[in-house]
């Protein structure tokens, strides 16, 4: 859809004006701007699974997280980030 023209403006109040009257989309086409952002400081997503794991090797991860000073859990989560990441890779 073809946008209306931006008029020319006299100084920074008439476009400050301007602008506080009329829709932006009116005359710039944002998503033709617009491109895909990555924000890799955004938590991702999380859901809650349950897992079923031998007693043992709980008790070990919990062992583990504890010399680490971590929540087990985060412990488990970074363990399996870090696997499957090198699985991918490996199969690249």
């Amino acid at each position: 859809m073809k946008k209306t023209a931006i008029p020319k403006f006299k100084n920074p109040k008439e476009e400050y004006e301007f602008w506080q009257n009329n829709d932006s989309t009116d005359y710039i086409d944002w998503e033709a701007q617009s491109e895909s952002v990555r924000m890799p400081n955004l938590k991702p997503s999380t859901k809650k699974i349950s897992l079923r794991l031998p007693e043992t090797l709980l008790s070990d991860i919990k062992i583990l997280a504890n010399r680490e000073d971590v929540p087990y859990q985060s412990l488990m989560k970074v363990i399996l980030y870090q696997w499957v990441r090198s699985a991918i890779k490996l199969n690249k």
